[in-house]
């Protein structure tokens, strides 16, 4: 089984906060309801609407491979069953940075991951994000769960 490096479910609670800086592109922000993980999430939003309410499911791992083996080409499509056969909108990137928050009461990680110019921050407690190392290449897998009201 491919190991998961994020697996929650995220509540989006504001899409283009500071106005839409770029037509296809929409800015997320989240927080994951078991974890308590703050996202920020570029996403393209002509192939993936999303708006604020909805609830995904969100996973980052290493493979798309079942049985957890790197991914060493491209899967034609029906080929091979996949981690993304599970899911609706899959990117592929590479974590570039890790830093972190302290203030008075509080200890934060953040983590950054660039998909192609396309951006995701998590930021939480340090051992929900231990697993994070510079220069990992990633899977993000999204899939809608259902929306809130």
């Amino acid at each position: 089984m491919a190991e998961l490096y994020f697996d929650d479910i995220i509540n989006v609670g504001k899409v283009d906060a500071d106005g839409k800086k770029f037509d296809k592109v929409s800015r997320i922000e989240a927080v994951s309801e078991e974890y308590e993980v703050h996202v920020v999430l570029d996403v393209n939003s002509d192939l993936y609407p999303i708006q604020v309410g909805q609830r995904f499911r969100m996973v980052l791992a290493q493979t798309l491979n079942l049985d957890g083996s790197a991914v060493t080409s491209y899967f034609p499509e029906g080929k091979q069953k996949s981690l993304a056969d599970k899911f609706e909108y899959v990117m592929h990137g590479l974590l570039y940075k890790i830093s972190e928050e302290k203030s008075a009461s509080d200890f934060k990680v953040v983590v950054y991951i660039s998909f192609g110019g396309l951006q995701l921050a998590l930021k939480g407690d340090p051992s929900m994000l231990a697993k994070f190392k510079v220069d990992q290449r990633l899977f993000l897998l999204m899939r809608n769960v259902e929306t809130l009201l």
